[in-house]
């Protein structure tokens, strides 16, 4: 009688030892797939303000002159791709919105719309006969004028910030 429940209670213990073997095991592969979450999620969101970043500089408004700059063009012509322009740059990053804090999006959103405002009101004060060059040289001589004029160097900063909070 003693042998068969020292058998039972050894037979027991072993298989309470094995099922706890196992459940241990199988949590692991869970804790590291929540952390392997973890730090994809990070490296999204780093890459999301990496990207507002190279936007934040491909739509400032020294930086779309010199790229989109082209002989020939009234200064409507330019108004016209310098608008498209800052708006499909903007439009070709708009998911990266959900993996970057509202703040951040809402000063990128921002900086977008007020640099479609001053092209706007500079090109308003011009001639009719003005060449896009007149329009360039005019946007570049407000933002010469009033630096304070352009949000490039205060989004790209904010954006940097909220990314180095991530590291």
């Amino acid at each position: 009688m003693i042998l068969a429940i020292s058998i039972a209670v050894l037979l027991a213990g072993s298989l309470a030892y094995l099922f706890w073997k196992q459940r241990k095991e199988a949590n692991q592969p869970e804790k590291q797939k929540e952390q392997t979450q973890g730090i994809n999620t990070k490296q999204l969101q780093l890459q999301a303000y990496e990207r507002l970043i190279l936007l934040t500089d491909r739509i400032a408004l020294p930086n779309l002159i010199n790229r989109l700059n082209q002989q020939g063009l009234s200064a409507t012509e330019m108004q016209i791709l310098l608008m498209q322009a800052t708006k499909q740059e903007f439009e070709h990053n708009i998911t990266q919105q959900i993996y970057v804090s509202p703040e951040a999006w809402d000063a990128l959103r921002n900086f977008k719309e007020q640099n479609l405002l001053v092209i706007n009101q500079v090109a308003s004060f011009l001639p009719k006969d003005a060449t896009g060059m007149d329009l360039n040289k005019s946007l570049l001589e407000v933002l010469i004028q009033n630096p304070k004029a352009s949000l490039h160097n205060i989004v790209s900063d904010a954006l940097s910030y909220e990314a180095k909070k991530l590291m």
